[in-house]
């Protein structure tokens, strides 16, 4: 009964460092009587008991890694504490089981020495503006280093960077002082644009008012024109009407007629308008009146 217990125990040893599940994203490194073998990937894998062991287990994840906050100079002389992360990924099992002790913290303290050395040439604003620069500086120096120890660096971001308290101070004043110049320049931008469009607002208006009063001079002009033209074309009209009139059958006694009638109408005005009566001193005179503008009459048509 001892004897086949014991053969159990041995079985279950011998099934247990014989048969190997490696997980899925991991990759497990085989020693063989000491020295590197193979490297398992994931499946059901196969070891020869008592000679062959797994030596290290590595995860193919991405890794990320917390760098710890460390105390930079800048160029210009100024203490500024930085903090990051680091993200990484195991490509080569056997290079990180062998190239380094601990890849980890070489990673880790390779970051901080490169990180300090990034920062000591910059002053203390262009770090503030230049986290892209800084981040892309540190990867391009980790990733190189890295490959010996089967690591591949993938990025690195700066999560704070905390001047001095004096420091602070003095650069929020800085950004208030500029905050209150951007607005006075705004405001006095808003006061010439204002000042700009009243002018050309009041010029635009005075513009338009000469035009209409310069269309109204033309307006009046033109209206005058045509109402000379039409009283000179009725006119016109009239006197052609008149010698027609004076040229047909009976026309010279009418003008005889007119003509006496606008005489007596004017001695009858020329009455009423002063205290004196006049009157023509014989009738000759009326008749002579007559006669004359008889005689312009038959010259004018003589004439036609």
């Amino acid at each position: 009964m001892e004897i086949a217990l014991v053969l159990l125990v041995i079985a279950v040893i011998f099934i247990v460092r014989t048969f190997k599940i490696v997980p899925q994203q991991e990759a497990w490194v085989v020693e063989r009587l000491g020295k590197y073998d193979r490297t398992l990937t994931p499946g059901l894998k196969f070891l020869i008991p008592f000679i062959e062991r797994v030596a290290y287990k590595h995860s193919l994840k991405e890794v990320p890694l917390d760098v710890p906050s460390q105390v930079c100079i800048t160029r210009d002389n100024t203490q500024l504490q930085v903090d990051g992360i680091l993200y990484f990924q195991v490509t080569d099992p056997m290079r990180a089981s062998y190239g380094s002790s601990d890849y980890l913290i070489a990673i880790t303290q390779l970051a901080q020495t490169t990180l300090r050395s990034v920062v000591g040439r910059m002053e203390l604003d262009k770090t503030f503006e230049e986290r892209d620069l800084i981040n892309a500086t540190v990867v391009n120096a980790l990733d190189e280093a890295a490959l010996n120890w089967g690591v591949k660096v993938l990025r690195y971001e700066i999560k704070d960077l905390t001047p001095p308290a004096e420091i602070l101070r003095s650069m929020q004043a800085q950004i208030t002082a500029e905050r209150e110049k951007r607005a006075l320049i705004a405001a006095s931008e808003g006061k010439r644009q204002e000042q700009i469009n009243l002018a050309e607002g009041e010029r635009a208006a005075f513009i338009a008012k000469s035009e209409g009063e310069r269309q109204a001079e033309i307006n009046k002009a033109e209206g005058e024109a045509s109402a000379i033209v039409a009283v000179a074309s009725a006119t016109a009209q009239a006197i052609r009407e008149v010698a027609a009139a004076i040229q047909s059958p009976g026309g010279d006694q009418a003008v005889q007629l007119k003509v006496a009638e606008r005489a007596v109408d004017a001695y009858a005005q020329l009455a009423q308008k002063n205290n004196t009566m006049i009157v023509p001193g014989h009738m000759g005179e009326v008749a002579g009146l007559i006669a004359s503008a008889m005689q312009l009459a038959q010259q004018a048509k003589t004439t036609r």
